[in-house]
């Protein structure tokens, strides 16, 4: 496994498609109680490429996929997705990209308690995120979930839910896919399960993908580890 990190303009110009980052600041709060959740960071993640963010709870790992996500403007420095930045659009506009590029997987799967897994894909179709490439059903197939997929939530376990939600976030054929702390509520076999998928299913879809997590244990199928702490990213 290799551990690194994005750290000057040369070597993050390679990325044109995939997530860029680039000195990017981020600062939270008023006067006396203002925190530098992200402090100067570069990083750079390309298409087909898993990257995994570990460190501490506080070390900024949720800022940062925020400001990846297009969620939180940073104070300073660029973001860069599909070979776009991102950085200075306005609200109506980041949240277009948002619908248009970026996915997300929560912890839980983030599934609507009605809908069986199959229409929480459909659900994609309806906001203008169905991919050409994808319909649900070969998906689903896809993460093992074909045999479920009438099933709704409360139906599934935890390491089910979290299929279905990275098939979700994939519907829509994103540039960027970002997730946080997929193997949370998992067991040791079911967290293995799951960023094993993650990272076939990113190189399939030549998608760029941040994942932030406290689990050591799944790093070995990412293709790079980088560490945080106290707002910035190291080897």
């Amino acid at each position: 496994m290799t551990i690194t990190a994005a750290s000057n303009a040369e070597s993050t110009d390679e990325n044109t498609e995939g997530l860029l980052l680039e000195g990017v600041t981020l600062r939270l709060g008023d006067g006396d109680a203002t925190v530098t959740a992200l402090d100067d960071v570069s990083i750079s993640v390309r298409p087909g490429e898993l990257v995994a963010v570990v460190g501490p709870s506080g070390a900024g790992k949720s800022s940062l996929l925020a400001v990846a996500g297009a969620l939180t403007v940073p104070d300073s420095g660029v973001v860069r997705a599909g070979g776009r930045d991102i950085t200075g659009l306005s609200r109506r506009a980041r949240a277009r990209f948002r619908r248009d590029h970026i996915g997300f997987v929560f912890q839980s799967g983030n599934l609507l308690g009605a809908l069986t897994a199959t229409d929480q894909l459909r659900m994609m179709t309806h906001l203008g995120r169905g991919g050409r490439r994808h319909d649900p059903q070969r998906l689903l197939e896809e993460v093992g979930m074909a045999d479920k997929a009438d099933r709704r939530p409360h139906q599934l376990s935890g390491g089910e839910r979290q299929r279905v939600g990275i098939a979700r976030a994939l519907m829509g054929e994103p540039t960027v896919l970002l997730v946080d702390e997929p193997t949370a509520a998992l067991d040791r076999a079911r967290s293995h399960e799951i960023v094993r998928l993650l990272a076939r299913e990113t190189r399939r879809s030549d998608v760029a993908t941040m994942m932030v997590t406290h689990d050591h244990d799944v790093l070995e199928y990412c293709d790079r580890t980088v560490q945080m702490t106290d707002g910035r990213l190291s080897e």
